[in-house]
Formats: C-alpha cells, structure tokens, sequence
C-alpha cells in the first residue's frame, strides 16, 4: 500500500534525483550541491522548526514516487500568532500507475498544524486541487508584470532563451536602444522603452544597502499590513543571504529610497545586471508612495543598463503601476488555504502580506541556479 509520510534525512539523494528529473535535466544526474541544498532548505534551515514538514509519497515497493516541499512562515495577525507553511515543489512520477498521488499529497499538506497555507506557483493543474480542498486563488497577486526598458536588448534576449546565437546581436541593440530612445522625449514614456534623459526618480533618492539594512527596513515598511510576516531576526537574515546569490539574471540590488527631508519612503530588491533582463523580488513602501518607489526603481535598473524588468503583483501596487506602461500576464496562481474565514478575508481584502521574500521566489530552488 502507498504511504505519505514526513521527510526524512535518508531521503534526500531519491528527493534530489526527483527533482532533477521533474524540473531540471532529467538526461544528468543531480550535482552535490543540489542535494546538500535540498537538505538544508527542506531540514535544516531557520524556520523549519516550528513544526512545518515537507512530505514524501512512497509507492507499494517504498520507493519515492512523490513529493510537496513545506517550508515554515511565521506570521502576525491582529495580535495573534500564526504558522503559515508555504507550498513549494510539488512532483509526482509514475501518474499512471497512480494518478491519484498528487491529490493526496496536497489534501495530506493542507491537514498539517499550519494556521494558513500559501503557493504563489500553482499551475492550472494545482490550482483546481487547491479549489477543490477549498482552498481560495487570489487573483491581486497572481499577475506577472514587465517594464520594457531598452526594447532592441529586450527581444535580444527573449531570443537567447531560444537560439544562443543571438547574443551576437548584443552590439548592434545596444547601439539601436541608444538612437531609438535618444530621440525620445523626457515625458514620451511608451510601452516599448524608457527615454534616456527621463527623471523617474524626481526629488526622491535611491540608495544601495546592505542586507541587513534592507532587513531593518523590511520590518519597517510591512508593518501597515494586517496579516504580515513576523520572521525572527535569523530566518530573515538566511533568506537575504540566500537572495544575495547571483542569479541568471545578474547580481542582487538592494535599494532603499527617501524623500527630499531624509525620510525612508521605500525600498526594493532585484536581481539584474546590464544587458539582461531583471527579475524583481521584493518592493516596498508606505502607503500612498508606491508610484514614486516603483518610478525610482525602473529608474535605477535603466541607469545600469537592463533592458526590461519582470517581477510578480501584489494589491497595494496594482493601482500604482496603471499608467507606467507597464503589461501583465498571468503565468502561475497565488492561493490560500486556512479554516479561519477572518484570514481569507484580508487577503480578499489585499490586507496580507505574501509573495517574494514571504513566499517562493527568494530561494534558490525558484531561481533554478543552485549548482
């Protein structure tokens, strides 16, 4: 008879082959650094004590067949203290010989001791299971916006992701972008680029920071939400870290910014470097500054030269960002599972705090660079 069960040290080199043949290249076998990844990230690391435990499902003969990644978010609502598991990796082999399995491994993840449960990467197929298990999808934060910055780069680099030869034409857009949005007015901003002699930044100032910095400042700015992350100093502190990692995209960028008096009205983190497309983590503000930090931080990135800017929506930017040429897709669900119909209706209501550094997209899993 198949089995659900915690994860365990022991299974950690089947958990590894797994995931390199469901998400990666299933013709390799998994590198060290994938499995001592997967071991600390799922095991070992701040946060994974409060009770919170990813799950294996074992076949008839006790082989791996199966597995829904958990990892623990301690969070605050109203007062009280909550425990959020955030749905990760969710993998099946072997559907025909039991196609039942995922199901049971989602229905077994959401019967866990959390308060509430997150995924801010259901697909179609994961999103109708969590429906089914009442569960409840979240649609304010399951956009993916883009900013196109430097439009010949930008398509330059779309084309790489399929024929690795187009990284030849890298000169020849850069010097396009030049003319093309050098005889852009200031003011002309269009969907297809930014002008350079555009102030996105106006009297407010953008500054790089330090981690721990962005830390403090994360703290800071989250706590006008009702439902928010209530991190201990150490989980945040390994999840900066883990952000800190260079990505496909480039390197990290932490930025704060602040008005005309010194006051700290924002703050934001992306992965980017010159040339590349940059994937947005995290943006943060006080209420009623959200243009103005989202102004600065296209501004930042066209400054270093990337040529567009992807990242994921929540509520409190949504409005913000209309106006700013910026487009939106959907590519994967955020949903939310909890008993607690209070806890659904702030969500609803765009009063919690999730996705980025409170969801997925921080780890290195997410990013596909752990090697």
């Amino acid at each position: 008879m198949s089995e659900i069960r915690a994860l365990q040290s022991s299974d950690i080199p089947a958990l590894a082959g797994m995931f390199q043949r469901v998400f990666r290249d299933p013709k390799a076998p998994p590198g060290k650094g994938l499995a001592d990844y997967l071991r600390h990230f799922y095991l070992d690391a701040p946060g994974q004590d409060i009770g919170i435990t990813s799950l294996v499902h074992l076949n008839d003969g006790g082989e791996m067949t199966g597995f829904v990644g958990a990892t623990g978010l301690p969070m605050t609502f109203q007062g009280r203290q909550l425990r959020a598991a955030i749905c990760g990796s969710l993998m099946v082999e072997g559907r025909d010989a039991d196609p039942l399995a995922g199901a049971r491994l989602l229905k077994a993840f959401l019967a866990g001791p959390q308060d509430l449960s997150f995924s801010e990467t259901a697909s179609e197929v994961s999103a109708a299971m969590w429906m089914k298990l009442r569960g409840l999808a979240l649609p304010q934060y399951s956009l993916d916006w883009l900013r196109i910055i430097r439009p010949a780069g930008f398509f330059t680099e779309l084309g790489m992701s399929r024929i690795s030869a187009a990284r030849f034409l890298r000169p020849l857009a850069r010097k396009t972008d030049d003319v093309l949005l050098g005889r852009m007015r200031a003011d002309d901003l269009r969907w297809s680029g930014i002008p350079v002699t555009w102030n996105g930044q106006g009297s407010f100032k953008t500054s790089d920071v330090s981690a721990d910095d962005f830390a403090e400042l994360f703290v800071r700015l989250t706590a006008r939400y009702l439902l928010r992350p209530d991190f201990s100093s150490e989980q945040l502190a390994y999840i900066l870290q883990d952000t800190k990692h260079a990505r496909a995209e480039g390197e990290a960028n932490f930025c704060k910014v602040e008005a005309r008096t010194g006051a700290v009205i924002g703050a934001f983190v992306y992965h980017g470097d010159a040339g590349r497309i940059g994937r947005v983590l995290q943006i943060l503000s006080i209420p009623g500054q959200e243009r103005q930090v989202i102004d600065c931080l296209i501004a930042h990135a066209a400054a270093r030269g990337l040529v567009a800017l992807r990242g994921r929506t929540q509520p409190a930017l949504l409005e913000a960002m209309l106006g700013r040429r910026i487009s939106f897709t959907h590519i994967a669900s955020s949903v939310i599972h909890a008993k607690d119909p209070e806890i659904l209706q702030a969500f609803q209501n765009g009063e919690g705090f999730f996705n980025g550094l409170a969801g997925e997209h921080w780890s290195r899993l997410a990013a596909g660079d752990i090697d």
